[in-house]
């Protein structure tokens, strides 16, 4: 395996040119899962012996999440969406501020330097601007395994003697808490029980992931895990699941455009509530071969009112509710759909204000508050000129330019690709009408 450059050049100075208003057709396999991908890189550096990553997104945020190992001393080869980590020895336990400050995921690798090195020092990490997105259930739950902290303009957590086991309450079920807590657990003295723990797919991949390296994992999938520390971990070869939130995103992609798309190994187990959500807008995926879905053209969408006639209500919920990275998404899809639903966005308070851009396009929506929309539809959609203001909004403005009448053009598409592999080049094996431009 070589050591390859980046293929992608700074997205702030590109953009994307979409002449939409046309049906899709053909078949895709989605990326791996980008949020499964980062804590697994990231547990690499648990163990002294190399271990290999199958089906790694090639997106910006696992670019940057492999500087930071790098940073750290890790050995990190690269071939296609295989990514081997061998990380014999760290350099120091403080790694480039700089690549953490461009990724919300730099703070998974604060339980692994902890426990390797006793220390970890941390730039505040990145991220998207959807809103508030607190720590404080990292640093409570190193405080209850025997660390302590200071904060600052850096963040710094140590430890005296190791960690210990402890029952901890995790106050909100956060899934980057939930997995950092994971693995400093993996190698802490004695048994560790997480509760009010996340379930996400992703968390369960990171549990699959660390058994393989040696770790006692037990409640694998549910919110109570018990975790019983060993003295050191292994290496392991491990394969990233498919990316659920690509695969809900191609699903409204196909029904906004009325086109007929497959999707090859879409990991169907992890889409019920994602599909039970859509079938409320009138998308409907048929499974065909093992692990496939289908969208087929021809779909009247229109939204299922509740039982009476009421409103239907889309809410985001932690797993297995629906997801809140899909919620740009379903707005998006819902303007396609004949009828009224209110969304309502629980966790984060910026997440809808992207909605104004698809007013600008001709979408019927009334923003309640930072919480909560109305979307009537369907409305025909419009070209215009748009930036992306954060991944999943970012590709919620592709779907909505696919389906507009017209040349769009989409700024800051930095923020696209951060989450989503070679997003054009997939765009186009189905017949989209989609240029990158560097500027």
């Amino acid at each position: 395996m070589t050591k390859p450059t980046s293929t992608l050049t700074d997205g702030k100075q590109a953009q994307f040119i979409i002449d939409g208003g046309h049906r899709l057709r053909g078949e895709l396999t989605p990326a791996g899962n980008k949020n499964e991908a980062l804590p697994c890189l990231a547990a690499a550096l648990l163990t002294e012996e190399p271990v290999t990553l199958h089906g790694v997104p090639r997106i910006r945020d696992v670019e940057v999440m492999i500087g930071i190992l790098r940073s750290l001393g890790a050995e990190v080869l690269e071939d296609g969406d295989t990514v081997r980590i061998h990380a014999r020895s760290l350099l120091g336990h403080t790694p480039d501020p700089a690549l953490c400050e461009r990724v919300r995921a730099s703070i998974l690798v604060a339980g692994p330097v902890l426990t390797r090195a006793g220390a970890v020092t941390l730039a505040p990490p990145g991220g998207d601007v959807i809103g508030r997105r607190r720590l404080d259930t990292h640093f409570h739950g190193f405080e209850q395994l025997g660390a302590t902290y200071r904060l600052g303009e850096r963040y710094e957590i140590t430890t005296q003697k190791g960690l210990v086991g402890a029952d901890l309450f995790l106050d909100e079920a956060s899934v980057t808490a939930t997995e950092n807590l994971l693995m400093a657990a993996s190698l802490a003295k004695g048994t560790t029980v997480l509760r009010n723990a996340a379930c996400e797919p992703h968390v369960q991949g990171l549990s699959t992931m660390l058994s393989r390296m040696g770790a006692h994992i037990e409640g694998h999938g549910s919110n109570t895990v018990t975790i019983h520390g060993r003295e050191r971990l292994g290496g392991c070869e491990y394969t990233i699941g498919p990316d659920y939130l690509e695969v809900g995103s191609f699903l409204a992609l196909a029904a906004c455009t009325d086109s007929d798309i497959v999707i090859r190994g879409a990991g169907r187990e992890h889409l019920r509530m994602v599909r039970l959500t859509f079938e409320k807008l009138g998308i409907h995926a048929e499974n065909v071969g093992d692990d496939d879905l289908r969208v087929r053209s021809g779909q009247v969408l229109s939204v299922r009112p509740d039982l009476g006639g009421a409103i239907p209500r889309i809410d985001d919920a932690p797993w297995p509710g629906f997801p809140t990275d899909l919620m740009s998404i379903a707005i998006v899809a819902a303007t396609q759909s004949r009828g009224t639903v209110l969304f309502f966005e629980k966790m984060f308070e910026g997440r809808m204000f992207f909605v104004d851009h698809l007013i600008g396009m001709g979408a019927s929506i009334i923003l309640c508050d930072p919480h909560r929309v109305v979307v009537v539809g369907p409305k025909p959609l419009v070209a215009s000129r748009v930036e992306s203001p954060d991944v999943r909004a970012g590709m919620a403005l592709l779907i909505a330019a696919l389906c507009a009448r017209g040349t769009t053009v989409i700024g800051n598409i930095r923020q696209i690709e951060r989450g989503y592999a070679r997003i054009d080049e997939k765009l186009l094996t189905l017949g989209a009408r989609i240029e990158r431009v560097v500027l």
